[in-house]
């Protein structure tokens, strides 16, 4: 009887993705357990999936030879199944990448033209895959150093290959799939010094003639910051640039990143609040900028499951999204459906 008020309560609530059509498409980082314990409630509120760690580096091209695309593949299904878009997730990235890919012969690192083959193949081979079913990439993944006297972060792409090896897998990203948007995906970017350097690396993309269409603006935040000022700054920074913008990994923690308490059980209301007055305001900002912003997707679909869960506390719950770990709305949810 509980399970049946649960589900009548849910067809009550209206959809949160139907409720932004007009403006952008709502979308949820899922994995290959979260598409069956979180399924009816991605059907009902969001029209877009990302794959949250199953179409990365590591887990999709563990060794040379092999790939295994079976949990990449089950996300891909669900979002045929139930007509979802699919946003891919990622292509190059400093982490999450095999061992080997950067590894030669005789103990000796890879050459330059050897880790471009590498990385060429790898990209043919994944995007190729999905082609006419994953409409957008993440092509390079958090390149942009956070220090503010160094532009690019430290990797093994950049040490054997040099700058250009991030133009490069755009161009190959292109050459799979050349009716995919592509999209260079950051975090702390709103982040004044940080916002100029990403914007930077994309305009002088662009001038290279580099097929780049988007800017992917992560959205890790918190209930405290960054201001609405500062992201409202980095959207209009980014939106200048003449490219498309997607909100692409949203969520708001109720803990400061240096807040390292573990006392808490469930978030106070004062938490629930707070949240809730932050994702009016920044959807308030979203929907100022819908020409430019064409998707918003948070890192999660419900407070059941969340990356931020033991991270950066081991052992602490966090609760950012918009539905509880019952799949209930919470206050921010009604609170931006009632703007629209």
């Amino acid at each position: 009887m509980a399970k049946e008020k649960d589900r009548d309560r849910e067809v009550a609530v209206a959809s949160l993705y139907q409720r932004f059509e007009g403006y952008f498409d709502i979308g949820a980082a899922v994995n290959a357990k979260t598409i069956e314990t979180q399924a009816d409630l991605i059907k009902r509120h969001y029209n877009s999936v990302t794959a949250e760690n199953d179409m990365k580096f590591a887990e999709i091209h563990p060794d040379p030879d092999r790939y295994t695309f079976g949990k990449a593949d089950a996300i891909v299904d669900f979002a045929v199944a139930y007509g979802k878009k699919v946003r891919g997730h990622t292509l190059v990235w400093h982490n999450q990448t095999s061992d080997w890919v950067f590894e030669g012969a005789y103990g000796l690192p890879v050459t330059r033209d050897q880790l471009l083959i590498r990385m060429q193949q790898h990209i043919e081979t994944v995007v190729k895959r999905y082609r006419g079913q994953i409409y957008a990439w993440d092509v390079v993944n958090e390149a942009i150093e956070d220090t503010s006297d160094i532009y690019l972060r430290k990797s093994k792409w950049l040490d054997i290959i040099g700058e250009d090896y991030i133009a490069k897998a755009f161009h190959f990203a292109h050459q799979a799939d050349p009716n995919a948007l592509l999209f260079y995906n950051d975090y702390n970017e709103t982040n004044p010094v940080k916002r100029d350097k990403i914007a930077a690396l994309v305009s002088s993309l662009k001038e290279q003639g580099v097929p780049i269409h988007g800017i992917g603006m992560q959205g890790h935040w918190n209930i405290h910051g960054p201001s609405i000022e500062e992201i409202h700054a980095a959207i209009e920074l980014y939106a200048s640039l003449g490219v498309q913008i997607q909100i692409t990994e949203l969520d708001l923690s109720v803990f400061e990143f240096t807040d390292r308490r573990t006392d808490l059980t469930e978030p106070t209301s004062e938490m629930l609040e707070l949240q809730a007055e932050r994702y009016e305001q920044i959807f308030e900002l979203f929907r100022a900028y819908q020409r430019s912003i064409i998707s918003v997707t948070f890192w999660g679909a419900a407070d059941d499951y969340t990356w931020l869960d033991d991270f950066p506390v081991k052992g602490r719950k966090n609760w950012p999204f918009l539905f509880d770990r019952q799949h209930a709305p919470k206050q921010a949810f009604h609170r931006i459906m009632k703007k629209v």
